[in-house]
């Protein structure tokens, strides 16, 4: 091949190479932002009264003096829909209108939406549910729960080729002649007055704990019990995984054993996590009852497992990546073999095992099929360090999932279940980033 040919070939690969990595960063910011932009709404938006009443009872953050201000503001200008609904109920109980039976079933579905928005009606005793105890903490729930007031849904079916048209009904049609026909335009110019929305930067959002399925409140359990599993996951995988690499490396004879034992590192490098999950639950709980039931201890032992294959290959192929003359050199000096692999040929091979951990690292905090059947709940209290041994825990992963699913007002959660991928992503991120930096100063101090 000649000279101008060899060239063109280089810049053709080269070329390759960059168009390459453009393509996966392009496709990392087509996943990641829309993560990352809604995730962000979790703990940056517009606030309503609702919201810092909330936050004033349940962890008493902010100023009395400011609250009781905007509650008689509020109160103000809640006031009037109060008094229409309570005359309305008057004239139909004094039965002052005429076929007042009809408006019966109407008027308790608009009474129900006004309470979502509002929160209990004055007078009222404080419900025992939550959700029921405080209107629309945030801005854009409660324009849609205004738009739900305004309007009724139906569903048209006469063209019989599909599957039914939306249609949107003005709710004052059916109040037409009442007292209460005045509410809906009164309701639809004055939000603002009646929720007093603010913007908003709940940073405790990641610290606090859910309230009523995570309708309220924050992800604090779920990103502690994802810290815990990590942590504890590591910190069986990583001496397990190392220690078996260095033995197969440095110690082991070639032959059917040895064979064996790399055939099964890589057919278990392969198995559903699904499985793991089961074998946690099967073993570590009801064999060996490392835990009465689901705990973080039975969850970290069950991913330790998962991500074991994973540390003994990197940590292999970084063995294997030292120079032999580093080996041959210690040696050569009177070194021993122990002192020899420890000190000399594992600090060489640390950049890339701690590749192989961080990889291990980010597959534990984001798999829920291992940690369904031996350590996750979906709700909970943030556990203390001694907990884990014994009790289960909220993770950000079965939670993320739990949410999307199985809950009840998946539609009313949306910004929590973005902000507990935000929190996972970027907890990732944090941990691939310290790891980098770590790596870089071990490659750094080795080159002297």
């Amino acid at each position: 091949m000649d000279l101008r040919s060899r060239k063109l070939l280089d810049k053709t690969f080269s070329g390759m190479g960059f168009f390459s990595i453009g393509m996966l960063m392009l496709s990392l910011i087509i996943i990641l932002a829309p993560i990352f932009i809604k995730g962000t709404g979790a703990f940056l938006f517009k606030g309503t009264i609702e919201f810092r009443k909330f936050n004033f009872e349940q962890f008493n953050r902010g100023k009395k003096t400011d609250l009781l201000k905007e509650e008689f503001k509020t109160g103000e200008a809640r006031k009037y829909i109060y008094d229409l609904i309570s005359k309305f109920e008057e004239q139909i109980e004094k039965d002052d209108i005429p076929d007042a039976y009809k408006y019966e079933d109407e008027l308790e579905e608009t009474i129900y939406h006004i309470k979502e928005l509002l929160g209990p009606f004055p007078g009222e005793e404080s419900p025992v549910m939550m959700r029921d105890r405080y209107g629309a903490s945030r801005w854009d729930k409660a324009k849609e729960i205004r738009d739900r007031i305004l309007f009724v849904e139906t569903w048209d079916y006469s063209d019989k080729s599909s599957m039914g048209k939306l249609t949107l009904t003005p709710r004052i049609n059916n109040f037409r002649g009442t007292i209460l026909e005045n509410m809906f335009p009164y309701l639809e110019n004055n939000l603002d007055k009646l929720m007093l929305p603010q913007i908003t930067f709940y940073w405790n959002f990641f610290f606090d704990k859910s309230f009523d399925s995570h309708l309220f409140g924050g992800i604090g359990p779920e990103l502690l019990g994802t810290l815990y599993l990590i942590l504890g996951t590591m910190i069986f995988a990583i001496p397990i995984g190392i220690i078996t690499a260095i033995y197969l490396t440095e110690f082991a004879k070639p032959g059917k054993i040895i064979n064996f034992i790399n055939i099964s590192i890589s057919t278990l490098a392969g198995v559903p996590s699904i499985v793991f999950g089961l074998f946690g639950l099967a073993f570590f709980i009801m064999t060996i009852k490392v835990s009465n039931s689901k705990s973080v201890l039975a969850g970290s032992l069950t991913l330790a497992l998962l991500v074991l294959p994973t540390i003994i290959r990197a940590s292999e192929e970084a063995l294997k990546s030292v120079p032999l003359t580093y080996k041959e050199a210690a040696l050569s000096l009177g070194a021993g073999k122990i002192y020899t692999i420890f000190k000399v040929i594992l600090p060489a091979a640390l950049p890339g095992i701690l590749t192989g951990i961080v990889i291990s690292m980010g597959r534990a905090a984001g798999e829920t099929a291992p940690i369904i059947f031996t350590a996750a709940v979906s709700v909970g209290n943030p556990l203390k360090l001694f907990e884990t041994l014994s009790q289960p825990t909220p993770a950000l992963s079965w939670n993320i999932y739990n949410l999307v699913t199985e809950h009840e007002s998946v539609e009313s959660i949306r910004h929590v279940q973005f902000g507990m991928v935000f929190a996972l992503v970027l907890l990732v991120l944090l941990l691939n980033l310290t790891a980098i930096i770590l790596r870089a100063r071990i490659s750094k101090k080795l080159r002297g």
